[in-house]
């Protein structure tokens, strides 16, 4: 799906949770128990009600919201065997590690995640489908009702789930993301099959610069982002490339990000990336500028599609859409119009019961994102282009 008589509209996926979602999720993580009817309706109604609000802000290419997932790589110890919930510390950026008084600070005022952290302690196989069968019969319920141009499915990248979540059983970083990218593989298939698209949260290949390779030198990070890539593409084999989009990110949370790596040296790398479709910040202050890559240093390849960030997901400043107009445009004169679409930073509910942004703000950020891409497509194409 490409941008043919207008600038099409999209997010990176994860979106505000009811209370009482999160109160679920977290009893289900916590392994207490839980009804199965009450759970099926009340996600049913928070993805019927988030597909709705996102068709009213005018996107065309919507999500579940995650609303099924606790958050959106910790979920797999629920699907895959080989995980146990540990109390290993939460890592924390580097760049908050440098100024310790504001990290405490921001932490004490709970504005950072609480989950239980999976750790790897034994072969990683595929345990249970059967809540991805229920989120995808949930969201195609939702998205039968809503007029959209079509939905897509957040899953983690095999490089995520190794790059945060720790490994106690593989000799090596390569057995396990081979482990991983073969216990994926049904979960990324079966969402392809359905008819969604599909969206690997692809974080490891930015943010894991400044979180588990923090003390390496950018060579050897590029390296291990270099095995991540190749263990997503390994996995991906019986999946069409335009079918699949992925997201990267140098972490959504409010900082300095003084120790983010800058995207010209990850770049070369991102692109080798199977999907078709790649998501990347471009309203993070640190990363804004980086669109003139696409002029000087960088050609898009013919057959990809870039989903650069627009609104930002850690602010509660809504953009006007004039300014939001303003980015499009300035990638479709570099790439192409028809090589744009436009997106988010990141998520707004990375993690069940957390985010920044407040939730009735997000919505009205992403009624401005779709906005801001009809004055673009009446800059670019002379008119609005047809509703969605």
């Amino acid at each position: 799906m490409e941008s043919i008589d207008r600038i099409l509209t999209t997010h990176v996926g994860s979106l505000p949770r009811p209370q009482e979602v999160v109160d679920l999720l977290f009893a289900q993580d916590r392994g207490e128990a839980v009804d199965a009817k009450q759970f099926d309706a009340t996600i049913r109604n928070a993805v019927a009600d988030a597909v709705a609000k996102q068709a009213k802000a005018g996107l065309d290419l919507v999500s579940d919201g995650e609303m099924g997932k606790i958050s959106y790589a910790t979920y797999i110890r629920h699907r895959l065997t080989g995980f146990e919930p540990g109390q290993v510390p939460r890592a924390t950026p580097q760049d908050q590690d440098d100024y310790p008084e504001y990290r405490d600070k921001i932490a004490a005022a709970g504005a950072t995640p609480k989950y239980v952290r999976p750790i790897c302690k034994g072969p990683i196989k595929v345990k249970n489908l059967e809540p991805l069968r229920q989120d995808i019969e949930r969201f195609q319920d939702a998205l039968s009702k809503a007029n959209v141009s079509g939905g897509f499915m957040n899953s983690a990248s095999p490089g995520t789930i190794a790059v945060f979540q720790p490994n106690e059983y593989y000799p090596s970083q390569e057995a396990y993301l081979d482990a991983l990218a073969e216990g994926m593989r049904s979960e990324y298939e079966t969402i392809v099959n359905s008819g969604l698209l599909l969206q690997l949260d692809c974080p490891d290949l930015a943010m894991g610069r400044h979180i588990k390779f923090r003390g390496v030198d950018d060579d050897e990070f590029v390296r291990n982002a270099e095995l991540q890539v190749g263990a997503m593409n390994h996995a991906l084999a019986n999946v069409p490339a335009d079918r699949i989009r992925f997201h990267v990110c140098w972490g959504n949370y409010e900082g300095p990000h003084t120790r983010d790596i800058p995207m010209a040296k990850i770049l070369p790398t991102v692109l080798k990336a199977k999907p078709k479709y790649m998501l990347i910040e471009g309203a993070n202050p640190r990363h804004e500028h980086e669109w003139e890559l696409w002029k000087t240093a960088f050609k898009l390849p013919h057959d990809k599609v870039l989903v650069p960030g627009v609104i930002g997901s850690n602010t509660n400043y809504v953009e006007h859409p004039d300014l939001v107009a303003q980015r499009i445009v300035r990638y479709a004169e570099v790439v192409g119009r028809e090589h744009v679409m436009a997106g988010s930073d990141c998520g707004f509910g990375t993690f069940a019961g957390f985010g920044a942004v407040y939730p009735d703000i997000a919505w009205l950020k992403l009624k401005s994102l779709a906005d801001g891409a009809r004055t673009a497509s009446q800059k670019l194409w002379g008119k609005a282009g047809s509703a969605n």
